[in-house]
């Protein structure tokens, strides 16, 4: 598929990266206005912050809560290190970064935004031989060398799928994810995601259990200071996530594959055959 080449550099300081989010600065501030959706946004820095594309790592900051912090920053040290983002001095609260050796050269492969104006990304270290704002065919040997498939083949990111992403694109990542829970690799020895978990309260979210980020983070929007899981299910369904699971190319929401029964939680379907839609009407089951 084709995707537009962006060259620029990759900026840490003064902000808060995670494992799959890193700001960017064009070369060229016209090639935003080559991707299909709203106008990227950008700060007062030229700065956009990226989706990067297929990718969800644990949370290290969302709404003042966290995911295990060791598994949480060790992919944002390899995020960190892909990139070529070296002597990283992080404030008191290893929540924003003060100090960085960063501007580091690379460039994105992208074709679009996302409702929140981010451009949706596979990123990537270094130099391309590709004239800056070209068209670029991205196969999966390409895609190998890129920040999101080093984070899936690493165990450090679990697959996280929109309906922008092509199946030539999705399936070497699902094979590298698969690869990596056959072998043991970072969050998959302890991924509770399909097995289940108890939620008594959040703390045993943000200190020992390790899930998919985005039903952590429904489960962060709905709990919040002390809630209870009583009504977690109806709070999905008032949200009305439509997802197509992938197996049955069925289409559905987020609240039909997740199973509450009491305080215990789990999705009843892999991350990896799941495809989130954007802006889909919902519609009954």
């Amino acid at each position: 598929m084709a995707f537009f080449l962006i060259k620029g550099t990759f900026h840490v300081k003064g902000y808060s990266p995670d494992g799959d989010s890193i700001r960017f600065r064009a070369r060229n501030p016209d090639n935003w206005k080559k991707l299909s959706g709203p106008a990227a946004e950008l700060n007062a820095r030229g700065h956009a912050q990226l989706r990067v594309e297929g990718v969800d790592a644990l949370e290290t900051h969302y709404q003042g809560y966290h995911q295990p912090m060791k598994l949480a920053r060790a992919a944002c040290r390899y995020l960190l290190s892909y990139l070529g983002i070296d002597e990283v001095v992080w404030d008191e609260s290893q929540s924003r970064v003060i100090k960085a050796q960063d501007e580091t050269e690379g460039y994105i492969l992208a074709r679009s935004t996302e409702a929140n104006r981010r451009p949706v990304a596979f990123v990537f270290a270094g130099g391309i031989e590709h004239r800056d704002g070209s068209e670029v065919i991205l196969d999966e040997s390409i895609l190998k060398r890129s920040l999101n498939y080093g984070l899936i083949a690493r165990g450090l990111a679990y697959p996280t799928y929109y309906n922008g992403l092509f199946s030539d694109l999705r399936l070497p990542l699902t094979r590298a994810m698969a690869h990596a829970r056959s072998e043991g690799r970072g969050i998959w020895p302890c991924d509770l995601t399909t097995k289940g978990f108890f939620v008594p309260s959040l703390e045993p979210l943000t200190e020992n259990m390790v899930i998919l980020p985005k039903l952590f983070r429904r489960l962060v929007d709905y709990m919040g200071d002390g809630g209870m899981m009583d009504g977690f299910r109806a709070h999905l369904q008032a949200r009305c996530e439509p997802l197509v699971r992938v197996s049955q190319v069925h289409f559905t929401r987020l609240d039909a594959v997740v199973d509450v029964k009491g305080d215990r939680v789990r999705l009843t379907e892999s991350p990896e055959n799941l495809i989130f839609l954007d802006k889909v009407l919902c519609k009954k089951n």
